[in-house]
């Protein structure tokens, strides 16, 4: 599984997301962005991949416009939150495990990703 494979993208979304609720903190919308250092991929797939978590009821918050354009907008990014299915997506999925097994091994070798 690569670092920008749908599975490893959806992991670290959740992940931030359900960390920032137990701290009962803002998310910082920067760091959840297609371009941020976290994620670094496309505008229309990280779109796709926001799209298909809010229809699959994982966050909530935002709004999916589709309109003119490449892509739907996503609206209200910084309202964002993971819903209690996105928390039980990411304890139990099997693949969302492989993903962050990814992470973890990729961190021992570069603890900079």
């Amino acid at each position: 599984m690569a670092k920008d494979d749908y599975y490893v993208i959806v992991y670290k979304i959740l992940a931030y997301l359900y960390a920032r609720l137990k701290e009962d903190e803002k998310i910082d919308v920067r760091l959840i962005a297609h371009d941020s250092p976290m994620l670094d991929i496309k505008k229309g797939y990280w779109t796709y991949i926001i799209e298909h978590m809010w229809k699959q009821g994982f966050i909530e918050g935002i709004d999916v416009a589709y309109g003119i354009g490449d892509y739907p907008e996503i609206v209200g990014l910084e309202y964002m939150k993971i819903t209690p299915d996105g928390i039980g997506y990411l304890l139990d999925n099997n693949l969302l495990a492989k993903a962050k097994k990814l992470l973890k091994d990729m961190k021992e070798i570069n603890p900079f990703v």
